[in-house]
């Protein structure tokens, strides 16, 4: 029985699959941006946690009513603000990071680092693809199979116009964060110094037959959502 309130934070995608957006967080030089998360039920009507927000009691209650967390996943190595959070309250909960975390954060308890391979628990319903050869982070990029959807962290971003101000939006603009559709951040394209990898890598990604992207900063893109995937890294190809 589902027992979330009417004005839920969690959101439903399509069957199984819901996301819940989080407060704002600011990196580097005060740059700011949204958060999202993913919460996928799996056949054994266990959870798993992508990219987990920060919790509070109302996100705890309607996690609760869908299930138990059974794995929460790191997709790379700077999404990791709310991980000691999530821990603390789901302590039977597996811990799936992307390659370079585990050296960033010795104070988590760490279960299995993330490859190319889908781990026993969601093989056959989340394929996923590790996308190498960045200098910035290496990020891990999932597809539930059952939704059609492809779900990419900060290889993929957009912000409004005007979500920056001063120098900042400049920035923005140069950096392809913001612009008329979602865009590898340029940042990311030249911190690439494998590009074969990352070809290879990519190559995975567009055969999947992908119906929804989403990625934690920006909207969703539902239609055309593979010719989408193509423009996006036609730079790359």
């Amino acid at each position: 029985m589902d027992n979330r309130p009417d004005n839920p934070m969690l959101r439903r995608l399509s069957d199984g699959i819901w996301t819940a957006s989080g407060p704002v967080v600011t990196a580097v030089a005060g740059f700011h941006y949204p958060t999202r998360m993913v919460v996928i039920r799996l056949r054994d009507d266990r959870l798993w946690v992508w990219s987990p927000v920060s919790l509070d009691e109302a996100l705890k209650r309607e996690i609760d009513a869908l299930g138990l967390v059974a794995h929460i996943v790191a997709p790379n190595s700077l999404h990791d603000l709310s991980l000691s959070d999530w821990q603390s309250a789901f302590p039977a909960a597996r811990l799936h990071v992307a390659p370079g975390l585990a050296a960033r954060r010795p104070d988590l308890t760490l279960h299995a680092e993330l490859d190319d391979e889908a781990d026993v628990a969601w093989a056959e319903q989340i394929d996923q693809v590790v996308v190498r050869g960045n200098a910035i982070t290496t990020e891990v990029v999932f597809f539930h199979r059952a939704s059609g959807t492809a779900i990419f962290t900060d290889l993929i971003q957009h912000l409004p116009d005007n979500w920056y101000s001063g120098w900042r939006r400049w920035i923005a603009r140069w950096d392809l964060m913001t612009g008329d559709e979602p865009a590898v951040p340029r940042k990311f394209r030249l911190a690439f110094r494998d590009r074969r990898a990352a070809r290879h890598a990519i190559d995975r990604i567009l055969a999947w037959p992908v119906q929804t992207v989403l990625f934690a900063h920006g909207e969703p893109v539902v239609d055309d959502a593979r010719a989408f995937l193509a423009r996006v890294f036609a730079w790359l190809r």
